[in-house]
C-alpha cells in the first residue's frame, strides 16, 4: 500500500473529516513533480497515449495538521482518484507556462479525489 503525506490547515483538515471536502489539490512544480507525476531518468514526466501526465498512484493519504513542533493531528484517508489538471489562460484559453531554469514547464495541479477516512 503506497501512502503520501501532506500538510494542511485545520480548516481543511476539519473538512475533509467531515466529508464536506471531498478532494485535495496541489500545485505541480519542478521541485515536487516526481512526488505527484511518474517521471523518466532524467526528470521528466511520462505521458500515456492521450497525452495525460501520468500521475504517481498513492492509496491513501495521511493529512498532518498543527504546528510542526509536538504531536500533530492526523489521519488517513483512502485516494479513489488522482488526476491533473492542466492550467489554461482564460482569455487565449491556452495553456499557462512558466520557465525554471531554463526549462519550460506547463502550469498544473493534481487531483485527489477522497474516499472514506481510515484513521
Amino acid at each position: 500500500m503506497s501512502n503520501l503525506t501532506l500538510s494542511i490547515k485545520q480548516t481543511y483538515f476539519d473538512q475533509i473529516k467531515s466529508g464536506k471536502k471531498t478532494f485535495e489539490e496541489r500545485e505541480i512544480r519542478p521541485n515536487n513533480i516526481a512526488r505527484y507525476c511518474e517521471v523518466d531518468d532524467e526528470g521528466f514526466v511520462l505521458e500515456n497515449e492521450d497525452n495525460e501526465p501520468i500521475t504517481r498512484h498513492y492509496d491513501t493519504i495521511t493529512f498532518l495538521t498543527g504546528a510542526y513542533k509536538g504531536t500533530r493531528e492526523k489521519m488517513i484517508v483512502e485516494v479513489k482518484e488522482s488526476y491533473t489538471i492542466i492550467l489554461y489562460d482564460e482569455e487565449t484559453k491556452e495553456e499557462v507556462t512558466y520557465d525554471h531554469n531554463g526549462e519550460t514547464y506547463t502550469a498544473a495541479l493534481i487531483r485527489y479525489e477522497l474516499g472514506k477516512v481510515i484513521s
